[in-house]
């Protein structure tokens, strides 16, 4: 196989330069600004910073609020994770099955990921509005009073809700298109040496779709913490009170808001430590387990 060549050593570099210009500006730059910041304790308004060491950290790890809001990260990563590559790969098989008005279905199924996140976010939000909501006539038809932004459970499952909604159009090309690669002699060979349809899927389908699924892992893993700002800004409305935070929206709310830069500095750094620790594991002990063809 040839080898790309370039007469002048510099060409590549400076082909390079405005992609890494970008990625130190807004990447690089600000994390180690937040790493710098977390050692001090900063006045909101730039007029002065005083240096407190691990204190920050230290008042972090000790705050019973933020390991409250550590498990509902936990808790909602996982709900979001798992049910959205669930729907997501049901939806697929379902749809690599249909012969006639194929291209519709699957542009309806679709059509939801062209939808910004606050705007999904305010979408949900009329859907358990407390007068006129859809959900919230559901529950109260079941005698149940559904009353987001006021009470955390339901507060929470609408988070969740939406957060999953928004997700699955993803998952559901992807799982699509590893699906639609799938050799048909393979089926075809499959349907003749086993013909029970869910034990074909789950001996012959899903593995072969391992790589496609650890892909989708990370990325809903990372939608589930970082992609679902918005959401959550436009759910409770803006007023966090006793209502359920992510970590990432934990950041904003004290460094926007409670004017804790040093505070919020060192939660990014802690979001950032665990993040990277996932992945980490993600790569190792999990995908050693995935077998690419």
């Amino acid at each position: 196989m040839k080898r790309a060549g370039f007469a002048q050593p510099w060409l590549p570099m400076l082909l390079l330069l405005p992609q890494l210009t970008i990625i130190v500006i807004f990447f690089y730059w600000p994390a180690l600004e937040a790493v710098r910041s977390s050692f001090y304790l900063e006045d909101p308004f730039g007029f002065g910073s005083s240096f407190v060491g691990l204190e920050n950290y230290q008042i972090l790890l000790e705050s019973r609020e933020y390991r409250r809001v550590a498990l509902f990260t936990l808790f909602f990563t996982l709900c979001v994770t798992f049910f959205s590559l669930a729907i997501a790969l049901l939806l697929a098989v379902k749809a690599d099955k249909v012969l006639r008005g194929a291209t519709t279905y699957k542009t309806l199924l679709m059509w939801v990921y062209a939808i910004a996140p606050p705007v999904a976010g305010l979408m949900g939000a009329m859907l358990v509005n407390h007068s006129n909501g859809m959900i919230t006539h559901l529950f109260g038809a079941a005698g149940y009073e559904f009353r987001n932004g006021l009470n955390y459970s339901d507060t929470a499952f609408t988070m969740i809700l939406v957060a999953i909604w928004k997700q699955i159009p993803v998952n559901f090309i992807f799982f699509l298109s590893g699906l639609q690669s799938i050799p048909v002699s393979l089926r075809e060979a499959a349907k003749i040496d086993n013909k029970s349809g869910t034990s074909r899927f789950w001996t012959i389908t899903f593995p072969l779709l391992a790589p496609t699924g650890f892909f989708l892992l990370i990325t809903n893993i990372t939608y589930a913490l970082f992609d679902t700002f918005g959401i959550i800004d436009v759910v409770i409305k803006g007023e966090p009170g006793n209502n359920p935070l992510t970590l990432v929206y934990k950041v904003y709310v004290d460094g926007f808001r409670g004017n804790d830069l040093g505070g919020s500095s060192a939660q990014s750094v802690v979001l950032m430590v665990l993040v990277l620790a996932l992945t980490v594991f993600q790569f190792r002990p999990i995908e050693k387990r995935i077998h690419y063809t």
